[in-house]
Formats: C-alpha cells, sequence, structure tokens
C-alpha cells in the first residue's frame, strides 16, 4: 500500500509541510516546515523575518517563490539537506505527527502534488517525490532511535 498525502483534509496531513508544526531553528520558532524551508533560500534577514511573519504557510510560500530577493547561490545544492532537517526537527518535536508516522511501517509516503515533480510526484505520478524520501528516511530514523 501506499500512503498519499497533500491536502490538509487527507487522513496524512500531518505530513505536510504546511501542517501546523512547528520547528524552531537557530532560536526562533517557526509556524510550520513550509516557513522555514522557504526562509532557508535566502540570507538577506529581513526577508528571512518576513517569510517567518507570514500567517500562513500559503504566504510563506509565496514570499519564499518570489525573487525580488535573490536566492542564496548554493540553494539546489543544499536544498535536500535543509529539507531533511526541518522535517527531523518537526517530528521530533511533536508526538502526534511523529506516532502517525511510525505507524506507517514500511509503506511507500508519496506527496500526490501534481504541480511539484520535484518534492512530489508530480501531473504524472512519475515525480522524485523527495519529500515522501524525506519522510520514510526520518520514520527510519526514528524508529533506529527509538529500539
Amino acid at each position: 500500500m501506499t500512503i498519499w498525502f497533500y491536502a490538509q483534509t487527507d487522513p496524512y496531513a500531518e505530513f505536510s509541510n504546511f501542517a501546523p508544526f512547528g520547528v524552531e531553528v537557530e532560536g526562533l520558532w517557526w509556524r510550520s516546515v513550509e516557513h522555514a524551508f522557504q526562509a532557508a533560500k535566502f540570507t538577506d534577514a529581513a526577508h528571512r523575518d518576513r517569510i517567518r511573519r507570514a500567517s500562513k504557510p500559503k504566504a510563506a510560500k509565496a514570499l519564499g517563490m518570489s525573487r525580488d530577493v535573490a536566492i542564496r547561490p548554493d540553494w539546489d545544492a543544499v536544498k535536500d539537506g535543509v529539507m531533511h532537517d526541518l522535517v527531523r526537527r518537526k517530528f521530533a518535536t511533536h508526538p502526534a505527527p511523529r506516532t502517525l508516522l511510525l505507524s506507517t511501517g514500511d509503506e511507500r509516503i508519496v506527496e500526490n502534488a501534481p504541480m511539484d515533480a520535484y518534492w512530489g510526484c508530480g501531473p504524472d505520478g512519475q515525480g522524485l517525490n523527495r519529500l515522501g524520501e524525506i519522510l520514510m528516511q526520518v520514520r527510519s530514523e526514528l524508529r533506529r532511535e527509538m529500539s
């Protein structure tokens, strides 16, 4: 069986970076993984803070997708590691999503993102599903730590 997630109404909505489970990074609290991830694209402190203060993950994503402020030059090289770190922090911090993730056993996890063939499955289901892959890695890491 494959576990699909994407929308906030899905049974596994907690897996989404838009889910309301914040993370602490370098002494600052971020409302969601999406907030922290989008801000990590930038070195400009004022823009990072605008993203951190965004009222919703969708607003944080819009600020992160803007190219009015230049993204850091190494972003493509570091983005997977940044995502892994943030997802790991989320599940280490919040017991309910951690329990849900661990309850998935060895099932494949797929972000059913029709417009994102990098982090999700993309429009044809053949995307890289990097977020799903990271969730499965974090699940394994958490399981190892608990044994």
